[in-house]
């Protein structure tokens, strides 16, 4: 053993590591030690009988388990929160979600263009941004409708009036996002886009500026923590312009 190595700190850690499940906080727990300079005394739990018993013998009921200087730190969120980095709140609203989202069509978008147009800077692109993100936000809905269509129903005007509204919005976002890509049928994709846009912003609007609420868009799905607010009346507003800006070029 060098110098380095016995100079270093050490902290001792118990973690799952078994024939067909290697626990990622364990992974998780060793990677952040490491990197913090520690020496790493990595026990392996490898059955769940042996897990079953540490537990016991530590009155602990998860693993992994990290020591330091004899002081049990915890688990993995534990240990981050010890060694004052920020620890991950799944409940915190923020708007991560659909900016990636919105990244992702821009650069959909952009990549279209430059294979189309030989360069992502065009007026298709900006249409395909906004085309496409409705089709990319259209998915994640898509993924659990159910979920969705309850986050939905607590500030959507129409669907609170309409309950079956609330499950058909995502499909005619994605059908008015896909027609507005390939530019076809605009008098199917023109009024669904108006129209669940519109519906949208007047929703979003008299929601948080008119009645003051504190809650949850269902803009990403109904899995998401993105505050109900600007960000979401923006998708709408996008959308209406998007309509009035197809409707324009064909008058």
């Amino acid at each position: 053993m060098t110098q380095q190595q016995t100079s270093k700190p050490t902290a001792v850690l118990y973690r799952m590591v078994m024939d067909k499940h290697s626990c990622p906080w364990g992974v998780k727990s060793k990677y952040l030690l490491e990197k913090l300079g520690y020496r790493v005394e990595d026990h392996w739990l490898t059955t769940r009988a042996q897990t079953d018993a540490f537990k016991a013998a530590n009155d602990v009921a998860t693993t992994p388990q990290t020591f330091i200087g004899g002081e049990r730190i915890g688990g993995y969120t534990d240990l981050r929160a010890h060694v004052g980095l920020k620890v991950h709140d799944p409940k915190a609203k923020t708007y991560r979600p659909v900016l990636a989202v919105f990244a992702t069509g821009l650069g959909l978008a952009m990549a279209a263009s430059w294979a189309a147009f030989d360069t992502p800077f065009t007026l298709r692109a900006a249409e395909w941004f906004v085309s496409m993100t409705m089709m990319l936000l259209a998915m994640l809905k898509l993924q659990d409708v159910e979920q969705f269509s309850t986050m939905f129903l607590g500030y959507d005007l129409l669907a609170k009036r309409w309950v079956p509204y609330a499950y058909a919005y995502p499909f005619l976002e994605f059908a008015a996002g896909a027609l507005m890509t390939a530019h076809a049928l605009p008098w199917l994709s023109i009024p669904i886009g108006l129209a669940i846009g519109g519906i949208g912003a007047i929703s979003v609007f008299y929601a948080v500026y008119i009645q003051k609420r504190e809650l949850k868009c269902a803009c990403v799905g109904g899995s998401g923590a993105v505050p109900l607010g600007f960000v979401s009346l923006t998708e709408n507003l996008f959308m209406v312009a998007m309509a009035v800006w197809m409707l324009a070029r064909m008058i």
